[in-house]
């Protein structure tokens, strides 16, 4: 099936996941992060995830109902549930089934013969005091924080470390089931707020209720979330390009009014994403903006806020232009994820930019939707100033090993480059809302978005894929004026890497298309020559001319 960051000092400790140095690879990476033979037998079709967290010891208990379909003969199948949670039983059509444990990874031995084509659930039950979450959302898991009115909040954060943290599940993103149900209890002073819609309220004699909410569309792992507390709520519906799409907001009552404030922000973002990528991906399952603990997450359907009401990423803008002070980063940031993220899916965490490149580049097309073209373009090249350089945006392959966090301002400074080379604002549209529709609630690969928009640009991009995603160089055009006239070259490069470049020769605008030879351009007289600002590229010009 279908399968964050305010000054450098900041990012570099916030972002474990996104690990900048060589670390040895285990076998429990590899158990993680590839589709070992014990998961590639079964396609994962429907959870039904039963939770109930008590703050009195930070524990949590429950079950899983895993459906699947078979696709090749096999009797054992791979479950995830993280340290220190511990699986108590297996059940399938009524008979308890034997299984071991290497790590993380449980191995479950199923005494029904597994034929191809046929359908099965298993229900795995758990329990134990999960990860405690110490820098959420980067270093994830459950928090249980005091509200400070007798209440414990519990949010659930887990993106890179997985949702095996807290919950029994098949823990790799190339796999969703098409649909869930999440059936949270808790005392019935608090409420839950999880992904899709609510579908019941089941009241409890023990002083307990539980929240059924149904998720109609297909959903990653990271994406499914369990936020407890005295919420307070409202409501509205949002006009989109496919109708009726409820809205729904969830805040600290003593947040309420700048709550409503600030979520008018919502909508807005809802009006800009659906010209730039088209129809929100989930009007089955609603939109909706949650309070919680932490600066927040992209949980599909159910995107978390914590970025206290203020403007810009904690008040800042990561760009230095003025521009990201316009709007709250987390409510763009964070919702562009439903798009890219949640509707497009990477099937490997190496592949980690198709989330947070076009994510990132989301922020300059929201400033450009309401502030103008120009502005979008400081905001997006503002943020050039936090690129490293250091690694690749791609990491390793089938260990759960994201790239270099480059993948955010670098990422974004990529495809904002790709625009200047498309050279057609209304054609670079049609791609990104092409790119939503192609792979609509879809898992990919790298390549399979790199050739969509090799296609659809008539450009071939794979050396200039290969140059920003795989390589740390920035391209430098070195150029020289003799008496052959102008002199160019790409240097700094890829092999295969010939990106045309739009440039200013003595005051005059001019395309030209670098390759790595020397090429010539007669010119009269012409003594200066700038690059446009919008490539994420260098110059330098050379003190003699080569030819």
């Amino acid at each position: 099936m279908r399968s964050y960051l305010v000054c450098l000092c900041l990012l570099a400790a916030a972002m474990p996941a996104l690990a900048q140095k060589e670390e040895k690879i285990t076998r429990a990476d590899t158990l993680r992060g590839s589709i070992t033979p014990e998961r590639k037998w079964w396609d994962l079709t429907y959870y039904h995830l039963r939770v109930k967290p008590e703050a009195s010891d930070s524990s949590l208990s429950g079950s899983t109902l895993i459906g699947y379909k078979v696709l090749e003969p096999a009797q054992r199948m791979q479950v995830d549930l993280q340290e220190p949670l511990n699986i108590e039983k297996v059940v399938q059509d009524g008979s308890e089934l034997t299984f071991t444990r290497d790590g993380n990874a449980f191995f479950i031995n199923l005494t029904k013969k597994q034929e191809p084509g046929q359908s099965g659930q298993i229900e795995v039950f758990y329990s134990g005091k999960p990860r405690l979450a110490k820098n959420p959302p980067w270093d994830g898991g459950v928090q249980w924080v005091p509200d400070g009115q007798g209440h414990t909040i519990i949010a659930t954060s887990c993106q890179g470390l997985g949702a095996s943290a807290w919950w029994p599940c098949k823990d790799h993103m190339y796999d969703e089931p098409d649909s869930m149900l999440i059936s949270i209890t808790v005392p019935k002073d608090l409420m839950d707020v999880s992904n899709g819609q609510l579908r019941s309220v089941e009241e409890h004699a023990d002083g307990t209720h539980t929240f059924n909410w149904a998720v109609r569309n297909p959903i990653n792992n990271y994406g499914v979330n369990m936020n407890v507390a005295n919420y307070v709520s409202w409501k509205e519906v949002y006009k989109g390009e496919k109708g009726d799409l409820p809205v729904a907001y969830y805040v600290l009552p003593q947040n309420l009014e700048k709550a409503k404030q600030q979520f008018k922000q919502a909508p807005q973002m809802l009006k800009a994403f659906e010209h730039w990528f088209g129809p929100y991906p989930f009007y089955e399952d609603g939109y909706k903006l949650v309070e919680v603990p932490y600066l927040g997450m992209e949980h599909q359907s159910s995107v978390t806020y914590g970025n206290h009401y203020k403007q810009g990423y904690l008040g800042r803008d990561l760009s230095n232009t003025g521009w990201g002070l316009k709007w709250d980063f987390i409510i763009i940031h964070e919702s562009g994820h439903e798009w890219f993220a949640n509707n497009i899916t990477y099937k490997d965490a190496a592949d980690m930019w198709i989330h947070e490149s076009f994510t990132n580049y989301s922020e300059n097309l929201f400033t450009e939707y309401y502030f103008g073209k120009q502005a979008g373009s400081d905001y997006v090249i503002g943020t050039r100033a936090l690129i490293e350089n250091k690694l690749p945006i791609i990491g390793t392959y089938g260990v759960n090993r994201s790239g270099s966090k480059d993948m955010y301002y670098k990422g974004g400074n990529m495809l904002h480059t790709i625009r200047q080379i498309v050279n057609d604002d209304e054609k670079w549209r049609q791609i990104l809302r092409g790119l939503n529709e192609t792979f609509y609630h879809q898992t990919v690969e790298a390549a399979q978005i790199e050739q969509y928009i090799s296609e659809k640009s008539g450009k071939d991009l794979s050396g200039f894929f290969n140059q920003y995603l795989r390589d740390t160089r920035i391209p430098e055009l070195e150029y020289a004026f003799g008496s052959k006239g102008l002199q160019y070259r790409w240097t700094n490069t890829v092999d295969g890497f010939d990106m045309p470049v739009r440039v200013m020769i003595s005051g005059k605008e001019q395309v030209i298309s670098p390759t790595g030879k020397w090429q010539a351009l007669k010119t009269k007289g012409a003594k200066t020559l700038t690059v446009d600002r919008n490539y994420y590229v260098t110059a330098k010009e050379s003190k003699q001319a080569p030819l």
